[in-house]
């Protein structure tokens, strides 16, 4: 099983058009010729997990207010799902300018820049604009996610153990998806306020005291430093270099259609449960948390799995269980057997996100994983847009019964797509050799 288990560095996939100077790690298990980071201090992984606590609580909330934004705007299934094409709009221009932010005031310029953006946009959701307007503020919500989920999903996957930091991050995000559907299902069901009460806006204002302050010291003079230090100037590395390794070109497509089930089944949830299974308010969105809390536990409990198994074995299990658990769901229309199948169907694919990037960040030099790691995940964000989008099209046409077999299809493309990316690296060096003949 050692083959598949990810070292702190394995070797760097070549570039698939060209190549230009890099370090060469040595090829050996659980070893490479260079440092890794060493642990971050404990108070900017705290840091880093509250954050991903609050994305956690926005992106989950979406789900739950979707049936309550519908009625309010009076809007049919296609119409409501714009709601995910609008948000990924601000992730993809965050995506863009991520580096670009980093090498000119480092991790400090993201800790305050990301934050603030969050506020700006919760502001405005409880101003309860027009349907226009909360399209906007989710996409304005969506630029500060973007930079923060992006810069310390690569930040983790530095580390010297990237898959507990990894794990703690995601695990927070997933705790944070938990909490929120409950919350706000209570303040709309049994407290009576509307689905715009946005509880959001006061976690935001602590954010933004406490992550700038934890990243304090990492300026951008520091970032160019670190990137010169592994042989290459991040001020001249350009971002367009990830383009030459094909393992960012699968990866993106296996976030997309990961990052888009993900969503897909958080936004519709709720709607099935109620239209479908025909199961309470409340119930529904339990269903939701019930969901999230699955991936919170399933990435805090399955990484030591992970790292026993390898991360090629242990995905392809998690998958494996996964899709079979939602041909169950499919099947079983007790409405209580639901909330525990959509809890299992969480708990395996909790590790998947989190796993896939320190994947791609083992695959790439040092001073391109930033880049990488923003524009893989931009593209989740573009299937968390267009895979739900789809779900709520189909549904007008066909009726929301589709949500669990699309769910089946999207997770039997995921297993194809992570098989194809663990073999990535030996598929290039084989068509380098060749071309070396």
């Amino acid at each position: 099983m050692a083959e598949d288990t990810i070292s702190p560095r394995p070797s760097v996939e070549q570039p698939l058009l060209e190549p230009f100077p890099h370090r060469d790690p040595d090829i050996h298990q659980g070893g490479s010729s260079y440092d890794e980071e060493p642990s971050p201090p404990r108070f900017m992984v705290g840091a880093a997990m509250l954050s991903f606590f609050i994305l956690g609580l926005f992106q989950a909330s979406i789900g739950v207010i979707l049936p309550h934004v519908q009625a309010d705007y009076d809007l049919n299934d296609a119409q409501v799902s714009l709601i995910f094409v609008a948000g990924p709009v601000g992730y993809v221009i965050a995506a863009q300018l991520n580096h670009l932010v980093h090498v000119n005031l480092g991790q400090r310029g993201i800790a305050i820049i990301g934050p603030i953006f969050e506020l700006i946009s919760a502001v405005i959701t409880a101003s309860h604009p027009s349907f226009v307007g909360l399209l906007l503020s989710f996409s304005i919500n969506c630029f500060g996610i973007g930079l923060i989920d992006g810069s310390w999903c690569a930040w983790a996957g530095a580390m010297k153990n990237p898959n507990l930091i990894s794990g703690l991050l995601h695990g927070s995000f997933s705790a944070g998806a938990g909490l929120g559907p409950i919350i706000v299902s209570q303040l709309v069901a049994t407290g009576g306020k509307p689905w715009y009460f946005w509880y959001y806006t006061g976690i935001t204002l602590v954010e933004i005291v406490i992550l700038p302050y934890a990243f304090r010291k990492e300026s951008g003079h520091k970032y160019r430093e670190e990137a010169h230090r592994q042989n290459r100037d991040a001020a001249t590395a350009k971002s367009s270099h990830i383009f030459l390794y094909s393992a960012v070109w699968i990866c993106a497509a296996y976030l997309l259609v990961d990052v888009g089930t993900e969503t897909a089944i958080s936004g519709w949830i709720v709607s099935f449960m109620l239209r479908v299974r025909h199961a309470s308010v409340q119930l529904s969105g339990i269903c939701s948390s019930c969901f999230w809390g699955g991936m919170a536990v399933g990435r805090l409990a399955l990484g030591g799995v992970t790292d026993r198994l390898g991360v090629k074995r242990g995905t392809i299990l998690y998958l494996l269980s996964t899709i079979l658990l939602q041909l169950m769901f499919i099947l079983v229309e007790n409405q209580a057997l639901s909330a525990v199948l959509i809890t299992l169907i969480g708990f395996f694919i909790g590790p998947l996100f989190p796993s896939s990037i320190v994947q791609l960040s083992n695959m790439l030099p040092r001073d391109l994983v930033v880049a990488a790691v923003s524009y893989v995940a931009s593209v989740g964000q573009v299937g968390g847009a267009f895979l739900p989008f789809a779900i709520g099209a189909l549904s007008q046409w066909l009726g929301l019964r589709v949500f669990g077999v699309m769910i089946a299809i999207q997770l039997a493309v995921c297993l194809g797509l992570w098989m194809i990316l663990t073999r990535t690296r030996s598929k290039t060096t084989t068509q380098e050799r060749e071309r070396a003949d």
